[in-house]
């Protein structure tokens, strides 16, 4: 951890709302003048999109499944790598994962290819991370804030294939086939993670998703909560009466967790996190 270079880690599995967290943060920063060096962590995947398909083919030839959430398709090394130089040092190495055509043009670089690493971080106030593995065993000792953003595990289904089927053509079929491969590489790689966030933003409907693999619709935020646990909120200096008196509905159903409407959970999260990252700053800038 770092005073001077600070590490801020957003884990969560694909489809799971990171990008809220992302958003919220970025306001943050904006309000801040604070600079970051903002990485996405499907850079440290281990394989490129057709190294990947390769791979698999390879693993189910032994009898094996490969997935992204696994150490085996992951460079978790690389990971505590860049977080270490850069609570050292304000610097590391990075890649970018080139998605499609668009990015392709931008980066001179084949879509489904990685750039090559270069270096991140120079001129930066501190560093941000999105992405599958940032509160991994090897990372977490860089971490100076690890949030988890992780719904329910039948909405998350639900989410994934909706999404899988409405933006990537899968069938929901080839989509549950997915989500089952990976199902040993979730439980023992992304759930153990949220144990050991500072905050964990946990989305859950108030609507029946018993069997997410007939549900029609994604539920809204009207049909959802959100459960805030803030692990230590004493030293996060979390003032919980003035957080439930900011958001309308909300509550506290335990001495360290808040429950609001999913439609305030952008709301929430600047509120929580805007005093965590002055403060964080103005600890870097003395330092």
């Amino acid at each position: 951890m770092s005073a001077k270079h600070p590490v801020i880690s957003v884990t969560g599995s694909s489809g799971a709302g990171t990008s809220t967290g992302k958003v919220a943060l970025e306001h943050i920063f904006r309000r801040e003048k604070v600079t970051p060096a903002i990485v996405e962590g499907d850079c440290f995947h281990k394989f490129d999109r057709y190294e990947f398909r390769e791979q698999s083919k390879a693993f189910e030839a032994a009898g094996k499944r490969l997935s992204h959430f696994s150490d085996e398709a992951n460079l978790f090394d690389k990971i505590a790598d860049l977080f270490r130089a850069y609570g050292e040092k304000g610097v590391g190495k990075a890649r970018t994962y080139v998605h499609d055509d668009e990015e392709a043009k931008l980066y001179g670089v084949d879509a489904g290819r990685f750039t090559p690493w270069r270096d991140i971080g120079e001129g930066s106030d501190l560093l941000f991370y999105e992405g599958l593995h940032g509160g991994v065993e090897e990372v977490r000792p860089y971490c100076d804030l690890l949030m988890g953003i992780v719904p329910v595990v039948n909405l998350e289904w639900i989410q994934k294939i909706h999404r899988d089927t409405a933006m990537r053509g899968y069938s929901p079929e080839a989509v549950v086939d997915n989500i089952l491969s990976r199902m040993h590489d979730y439980v023992h790689f992304m759930t153990p993670q949220y144990t050991n966030t500072d905050i964990n933003f946990q989305r859950v409907p108030l609507v029946d998703t018993s069997n997410p693999f007939v549900a029609r619709d994604i539920p809204t935020p009207d049909e959802s909560v959100v459960v805030i646990r803030i692990r230590k909120p004493e030293q996060l200096g979390i003032d919980f009466p003035w957080l439930s008196s900011m958001l309308k509905d909300s509550f506290m159903s335990r001495r360290n967790t808040l429950v609001v409407p999913a439609g305030k959970m952008l709301f929430a999260m600047e509120l929580i996190l805007a005093p965590i990252i002055h403060d964080m700053m103005e600890k870097a800038r003395k330092g």
